[in-house]
């Protein structure tokens, strides 16, 4: 008979499946939400103890697992972008994690008894973990564009207001603020709405003088000279924003500009 601890497998569960999940999101290339992964492991490590309770053998079938599997990956990623992407990645990372698991035991002389429970080690479960993240880091590093793109998360404050961005550092951009020589990122007006309430049409206006010239922005924002290949010069409007941190370090040398067109790809909204 096989002697299981619902609290150990509770635990066990909520560890790994906040790992598989943040292993995901780092592979989707999303911004973190940590509170969300914990909230998602908790729901999964609820799932597995009480599949083992007496009466409830019925959360053993594929399609409930098949459900609770979605369900966890809805709490974990619901509202982003890529959320499909980012489902049927956490259901690959499961399910090789899975599979390393059994037959790393199986080659370490494993017995799993009558398949409901999975005793294995902290070395078998840390040398599973760091195989499947390295294989599907190498599967996904591969499919990237190019090889030397580096996308960052980035926090604006401006006015007491705050957003968020997914960053390309385009080695190719070498737009610069002509007054200081700093950096200019550049985000499209759908990204940057939240801080400018109530000035929609403004900020996704061709003209961005009619941006700048709005009373409440009064000397808070100017012109930047922009060029592109395949294009005119052209001038955009921007902003030296309260704070940017940059993967959560504090950058003093960051303006914004204003694209008043749709900018952005595969993993990212913005560009510096």
């Amino acid at each position: 008979m096989d002697i299981i601890y619902i609290d150990r497998l509770f635990l066990l569960n909520l560890v790994l499946d906040y790992l598989i999940v943040l292993c995901s999101a780092r592979l989707c290339g999303i911004r973190l939400r940590r509170a969300r992964y914990a909230a998602a492991a908790v729901f999964g490590a609820l799932y597995a103890a009480l599949s083992l309770l007496p009466g409830l053998a019925f959360f053993k079938l594929w399609p409930v697992k098949l459900i609770c599997g979605l369900l966890m990956a809805l709490i974990a990623f619901g509202g982003e972008d890529k959320l499909w992407r980012c489902c049927l990645t956490f259901f690959a990372v499961s399910a090789l994690f899975g599979g390393a698991v059994w037959a790393i035991s199986l080659q370490n002389g494993g017995n799993f008894g009558s398949g409901a429970y999975i005793p294995v080690s902290l070395p078998v479960l840390i040398l599973s973990f760091a195989l499947i993240y390295a294989v599907l880091s190498f599967v996904f590093q591969r499919s990237v564009k190019s090889a030397d793109a580096c996308v960052s998360d980035v926090e604006i404050e401006f006015m007491g207001r705050r957003v968020f961005l997914r960053c390309l550092h385009d080695s190719g951009n070498a737009l610069l603020d002509p007054v200081s020589g700093d950096s200019v990122l550049i985000a499209p007006a759908a990204r940057l709405a939240p801080l400018f309430p109530g000035c929609e049409d403004e900020l996704s206006s061709t003209d961005c003088t009619r941006l700048i010239s709005l009373p409440q922005l009064s000397g808070k924002m100017r012109l930047i000279p922009y060029s592109a290949v395949g294009t005119e010069s052209g001038m955009l409007a921007a902003f030296r924003p309260d704070a940017v941190y940059v993967d959560g370090e504090q950058r003093d040398d960051v303006i914004v500009a204003v694209s008043p067109t749709p900018l952005g790809g595969d993993g990212f909204d913005s560009i510096i």
